[in-house]
């Protein structure tokens, strides 16, 4: 963990540190300070001791010198009553230890005593050999005495001498004396040093508080406010309000720009949140505002014995409008619809309902019940649905054109059907599913069934995944005839799906869910290369005058995807089977959905010499003239049209006309679902070029139609 160190502890830190560095500067400065004592003291006594002893040194020299001419008369006459004069009046001089008086021969004449003890005694003393051979003024210092000795001449001739001794002791207790007064000053002086010192020291420990102070004021305790608003703003807390100094500094410039960052990124907070929880182009909550509604919503009611019902609403046929109209009307039908569920809700829904575009043509609608047990949350949300139902299935005005849509609603209650808010979602969207499944333009309450339902599709779309790799997808073809005839001309590819535990899986079943996941895009190639495959084998077993062909079924997603020539001639260039010999088969539906692009999709297969067919023909068509505009070569009659020939006039008119129509066109029939033999019969009556049906020949393996054909 990283120590935080602020501005105030680092100012802390470098006073304690420079409080350390001047205390130890004071340290050396008074050690520094006695060690100059000392060597002061030292050289003063040196200098003390050399200026003292050159001074008594002149002193004793000149007093020796002195004494030595005054006693030259009173020696030559040996008056001893005058010498011993002479020398008690030396020996009174301060600092003189004794004063002898000698003949030629070094003994004693005079010491200035009374007695005259060692009168005639040869001076014997260690520096007495050096006064009696000196033969001029002699100086010599030992034992703390310093003698000083001078002959005393008349002419040439030496008649004795006289010697002086002082005693240095008395010199060096004078010298003591003046040192320890130069110390007592020096001590002094230190003293006073050391209080200024210690006055500096504590006039600095009073700066630094001062300027702790004043940078706390002035700097840390801004800065430290900044850093706490910093730290909401962060948090998510933008209108956190950020303290504005009048101080006309850095500093105050530092807080007075924080402060219109602050402000800025508050508003920029709204407009984003307004952005991020709004839907652009209806002004409604979007999906984000609403879940995190929904969630709060929950958890203030949760344990309350409150309900809450969604409502999940999805435009029906929304798209048409896009591909007819485009994408402007489309919009423009979005708002108007959204403005017409934002009445309902507003009339019926109660104050508490919330209503967001999830996205694309769906709602949501939240509505909450009260504490009224008259008025639950069922019976609301079933009110608000048929408010919604009819107020959506009235015309509206795009372009100077009626729009007919309606709309799909799914509801589901909470806590009876979720408790938490993606489950209440998940089960919205699988009951507005059901409604599209019951026709469209109503509404459908959550059942257990439903999810039910769901799971075994999202299971049987997680078993198909794959399902062709595992071998257990397999293509079987069903042979077609030609009536004038009777001969068979082709195969139609069919595929089928035998699961290894839910066994035969019904072609409308997985189709369907082939289709809605995607799955198609993967499995339509597949079987459109293993059919080509098939059908270049028979022609390869046997080369027949008239070639047969293979038709190979192609689903809206396909068609829509536009990559389809270019799968279909990857494919017939790896088979090797000629272009001439495959016929697609698209439903009506799905040409008309995008008529242009279609169009141009199938100008283009045909132009590579692929035929193309209209499946189930008669039952998606609002007229028949359509076909004058989509590039077809043939139809194929629905089966519902086949089955009733015999018995439904209407359905025989229908099909002699379709019949009709196409030839006049130019363009070959084949009749699907023929069971029975007058059914076959009628159709060659009428002119119907092809047939398939169980009647014909049942769907069967490649290695049965193939040894069919031989």
């Amino acid at each position: 963990m990283k120590l935080r160190m602020g501005l105030q502890a680092r100012f802390l830190m470098l006073m304690a540190v420079a409080l350390v560095v001047v205390l130890t500067l004071v340290a050396l400065l008074l050690n520094r300070q006695e060690q100059m004592r000392r060597e002061v003291e030292g050289v003063s006594r040196q200098a003390m001791r050399t200026i003292v002893a050159q001074s008594l040194r002149r002193q004793g020299e000149g007093a020796v010198t002195q004494l030595a001419a005054a006693l030259t008369n009173p020696l030559y006459y040996n008056d001893l009553d005058a010498i011993g004069a002479l020398a008690r009046s030396t020996l009174r001089t301060p600092a003189v230890r004794y004063v002898t008086v000698y003949d030629e021969a070094g003994r004693v004449v005079h010491d200035g005593s009374d007695a005259i003890v060692h009168f005639g005694r040869r001076m014997d003393d260690p520096m007495a050999n050096g006064v009696i051979v000196a033969k001029r003024l002699h100086t010599q210092i030992s034992g703390g005495v310093m003698d000083v000795s001078m002959p005393i001449m008349i002419g040439q001739q030496r008649i004795g001498g006289v010697r002086i001794g002082y005693d240095t002791q008395a010199m060096r207790r004078d010298q003591d004396q003046a040192v320890g007064t130069l110390r007592t000053r020096l001590d002094t002086l230190g003293q006073r040093h050391v209080i200024w010192i210690g006055l500096l020291g504590a006039g600095l420990l009073v700066f630094g508080a001062l300027s702790l102070w004043l940078i706390q004021r002035l700097l840390v305790r801004p800065i430290r406010q900044l850093a706490d608003s910093a730290q909401a703003i962060e948090a998510g807390h933008f209108d956190t309000t950020t303290p504005i100094d009048d101080r006309n500094d850095e500093v105050g410039d530092l807080m007075r720009a924080f402060d219109r960052m602050s402000r800025s990124l508050a508003r920029h907070d709204r407009e984003i949140r307004h952005m991020a929880y709004t839907d652009a182009l209806t002004g409604l909550a979007n999906r984000l505002a609403f879940r995190e509604a929904l969630e709060f919503r929950l958890g203030q009611i949760h344990g309350a014995g409150r309900q809450l019902a969604l409502l999940f609403a999805d435009i029906d046929d929304f798209k048409r409008v896009n591909d007819t109209l485009g994408h402007d009307a489309g919009d423009e039908v979005l708002l108007q619809c959204a403005r017409r569920i934002e009445d309902a809700v507003q009339r019926v829904g109660g104050d508490e309902a919330l209503l967001a575009r999830f996205g694309g043509d769906e709602f949501v609608i939240l509505v909450q019940g009260n504490d009224d047990p008259a008025q639950d949350v069922r019976s609301l949300a079933t009110r608000l649905a048929e408010t919604l139902v009819v107020e959506l299935g009235a015309p509206l005005m795009v372009q100077e054109r009626q729009v007919f849509l309606g709309t799909s609603i799914g509801i589901t209650l909470f806590p009876e059907d979720a408790a938490s808010a993606t489950t209440l979602m998940k089960n919205g969207d699988i009951a507005m599913y059901q409604a599209k499944v019951a026709g469209k333009n109503c509404f459908r309450f959550y059942s257990r069934a439903m999810n039910q339902a769901v799971e075994r599709r999202v299971h049987l779309e997680h078993e198909l995944r794959g399902a062709w790799d595992r071998g257990e997808l397999s293509l079987v073809y069903q042979p077609m005839f030609r009536l004038v005839d009777g001969a068979m001309i082709g195969a139609e590819a069919l595929l089928r799906w035998r699961h290894p535990e839910l066994g035969f899986v019904a072609p409308s079943v997985f189709i369907d869910v082939a289709e809605q996941s995607g799955l198609i895009e993967v499995l339509g190639p597949q079987v459109l290369h293993a059919a080509c495959a098939d059908a270049k084998r028979w022609q390869a077993a046997r080369n027949d005058d008239e070639p047969m062909f293979v038709a190979v079924n192609v689903s809206p997603r396909q068609l829509r995807s536009g990559d389809l020539p270019e799968v279909v001639s990857a494919t017939l260039r790896e088979t090797g089977l000629a272009a001439n010999l495959l016929h697609l088969e698209l439903t009506e539906t799905a040409v008309i959905g995008d008529e242009l692009h279609a169009s141009a999709l199938l100008s283009e297969l045909r132009g590579m010499g692929v035929r193309v067919w209209l499946d189930d023909f008669g039952t998606g068509f609002s007229g028949l003239s359509h076909l004058r505009r989509v590039p077809v070569d043939g139809v194929k009659i629905d089966r519902s049209f086949v089955a009733d020939v015999l018995r439904d006039p209407d359905d025989l008119a229908l099909t002699t006309a379709i019949i009709a129509m196409a030839h006049s066109l130019g363009i070959l029939v084949v009749a699907e679902g023929v069971e029975k033999e007058g059914q076959y019969a009628i159709l060659r009556e009428r002119g119907c070029d092809f047939a398939q049906g169980y009647w014909l020949g049942h769907p069967m393996t490649a290695e049965e139609f193939h040894a069919l054909r031989v």
